[in-house]
Order: C-alpha cells, then sequence, then structure tokens
C-alpha cells in the first residue's frame, strides 16, 4: 500500500512525463503526417529561411509560398525594371531543399505598381495597353520559373466584399470590365501549361460571399478559361467558419470539377476585422489558456475536416511560420499581438499543433 507522499509523488512524475511529451520536439514533420494526404505548406520571406525558422521550414513543411517577393509591385516596381533578388532567393531555397512552390500571385488590387495603370502623362491607359502590360508580366515572370513553381496563384480577391457587387470596383475592373480574369489565365496558361492555376479569395465559406465566388468560376469553366483550381485562404478565427460552414462549401466548389487548397491558413483568437484601427488602451492580447485551447479545438475540426475531402484538397499551406511574426500583428489592429498558428515565438509546438497530428 502506497503512502500519502509516494501517491503524490506518483502523480507529479506522471505530470512531468506528460508536460515533457507536449513540449518535447515533435518525432516527425507536418508534411510527414500528413503525406497520405496532401502537402502542407508555409509562406515565407528571404529572413524567415534563416537560423531557426529556417530549420522549422525543412523539419515541418514540404512546399512554401513567397509571402510578399511575387507579388506584382516588390518583383515589378517600374515598367522596365524586375526585381529578382527575393522570388531568386527563396526558390533557391526549395530546390536546394526539395519544396514545392506555389507562386504568389499574378494579378491582385493591392500590391501594385501605380505605373501599370498610367500613360507617361498620368492619364489612365486603355484596356488594350492594360492587357499587354499585364501579359507581359505574366510572361516574364511565369517563364522565368517555369519548371520550379507548380501551381500560381493567378488571380487573388476579384470578388467585392460588398454583397451587392459582384466584382471587386478596382483598377483593373474600371479599366477592363471582366474580361481582365479570364486573360490573366489564358495569359498563365500560354506561358507554363503545365502550371495548376488558381483563383485565390477569403471569406470563400461565407454563404453570402460564397455563392458569388461560386458564381465567378462557374462562368469561368463555362467560358472554358483554363483554370484548374480554387484556394480557400483560410484567415480563420476562433468564431468562423463553423464545420457545417466548411464542408458545403468545400461541396460546393468541388461540384465544380475543380481541386481546391487551403492556401494562407491561421487562426485568429480574436473575431473578424476588415477595417483597419488602433489597438484600444484597455484591449488585452493576453494568449490565456482559454484562448489555447479554443483554438486547438478550431484546428482539429479543420484539419478533420480537410483529411475527409483528401479526394479533393491537394494541399494546406500557412501562412506564416510561427508566432514569432505574422502579418495578424498589425492588421486589421496595429501592434495587437495574435498567436494564429502551430508554433509559439520560440518556434515550439503549441496545443493546437498536437490537436492536428494526433489522428
Amino acid at each position: 500500500m502506497k503512502t500519502p507522499a509516494l501517491v503524490s509523488a506518483a502523480l507529479l512524475i506522471t505530470a512531468s512525463v506528460l508536460t515533457a511529451s507536449q513540449t518535447a520536439p515533435p518525432a516527425k514533420g507536418l508534411k510527414d503526417y500528413y503525406k497520405p494526404y496532401f502537402p502542407v505548406g508555409v509562406a515565407v520571406s528571404p529572413q524567415g529561411l534563416k537560423g531557426a525558422e529556417g530549420e522549422l521550414i525543412k523539419q515541418q513543411f514540404n512546399s512554401i509560398t513567397p509571402e510578399n517577393a511575387m507579388k506584382m509591385g516588390p518583383i515589378h516596381p517600374e515598367e522596365n525594371r524586375y526585381d529578382w533578388k527575393d522570388s531568386d532567393e527563396i526558390i533557391k531555397f526549395a530546390q536546394d531543399n526539395k519544396l514545392l512552390v506555389r507562386g504568389h500571385n499574378l494579378l491582385w488590387h493591392e500590391q501594385t505598381p501605380k505605373w501599370l495603370f498610367k500613360n507617361a502623362d498620368g492619364s489612365t491607359v486603355s484596356k488594350a495597353v492594360l492587357l499587354k502590360r499585364l501579359k507581359s508580366h505574366i510572361d516574364t515572370v511565369v517563364k522565368r520559373y517555369k519548371g520550379k513553381i507548380y501551381a500560381w496563384d493567378v488571380v487573388n480577391e476579384a470578388i467585392s466584399d460588398n454583397p451587392k457587387e459582384f466584382l471587386r470596383n478596382s483598377e483593373w475592373y474600371k479599366i477592363c470590365g471582366e474580361d481582365f480574369i479570364a486573360k490573366a489565365f489564358e495569359y498563365a496558361h500560354a506561358a507554363d501549361p503545365k502550371a495548376v492555376l488558381f483563383y485565390n479569395d477569403y471569406n470563400t465559406e461565407r454563404p453570402e460571399k460564397r455563392e458569388r465566388i461560386f458564381r465567378l468560376l462557374k462562368k469561368l469553366k463555362d467560358a472554358k478559361v483554363p483554370i484548374d483550381a480554387v484556394g480557400l485562404q483560410g484567415h480563420w478565427s476562433l468564431q468562423e467558419p463553423t464545420e457545417p460552414e466548411l464542408r458545403a462549401a468545400l461541396d460546393q466548389y468541388k461540384s465544380l470539377g475543380l481541386k481546391i487548397q487551403i492556401t494562407e491558413l491561421d487562426v485568429s483568437i480574436y473575431p473578424w476585422e476588415k477595417d483597419r484601427r488602433a489597438k484600444r488602451p484597455d484591449e488585452s492580447d493576453a494568449y490565456t489558456p482559454e484562448l489555447e485551447q479554443k483554438q486547438a479545438e478550431q484546428y482539429k475540426m479543420f484539419f478533420k475536416v480537410f483529411r475527409d475531402y483528401k479526394d479533393v484538397l491537394t494541399g494546406v499551406t500557412f501562412w506564416n511560420i510561427s508566432d514569432k511574426y505574422t502579418w495578424l500583428d498589425t492588421y486589421p489592429v496595429a501592434g495587437r499581438k495574435n498567436y494564429p498558428l502551430l508554433f509559439d515565438q520560440n518556434q515550439k509546438p503549441k496545443k493546437a499543433f498536437y490537436e492536428v497530428v494526433n489522428f
């Protein structure tokens, strides 16, 4: 018969073993756990390829996406000048470590250089000139990385946030009407016929926006535009999407015969906000045990659904490597720390990581 002291000691030892198992380095990477299902990727910058984060990428992931380096503004800042430094560095890292690369992106309403839409005298370009510039850009970028990039986000976020509108009232739309979307896919397919071509957007699971995205995708498919897949960004939160919403979205997009990827996954600990604002003085950004547990449960549900759709889901990519740096630290609330990923600020696996890999 054990004395109370021995029982207490045994409980302490058991607890310490459990704690150690939760904090010990995982034996395998996400890419290994999900090898029978789909590649697992991460968005990167050249800075994130070095040091502890670079090692974490190699351990955990088998696909990378340039977070900003291949967007039109950074890579093509002036009409007759391209800046290949950052994108070339990312491609070299991928090739050295045998990683897949998703190209991101060829056409977007943000991070687009002003010269694209202007004539030399400052007036707005014609539709013909803008499409010619778009074709030249896509030709140059896609052909440079042909055979090194297996998939491209061709058009990003073209659907309006206003439920009363169909397409976003961007410069692309104002000058070209709807045609710029189909043309972008045609140019990309011509530049690399083997690349998998995506339309990419956010809030793709919200029923109202989902219907407009579906409408666009169906129009493109019916018109025989060379689109292969849809990217659901996955900028989600503890509140949304629900499991029924996620499954309904996957079923609806799947019905078009398109492949699907989750392209920019993170799970914010705060409810969704669209408009930028300052952090309030009384606003806490503490990562409490309660928030950590809710996040782990949400991640567990998402990946259960992803595994159920492995017949059409061909990849899941996280948007940033660890909580050390995430775009959600500055958007939409500047200076409010977020903790949306599977690895903490020291690149150690969080509770959510174990919920994702223990199945």
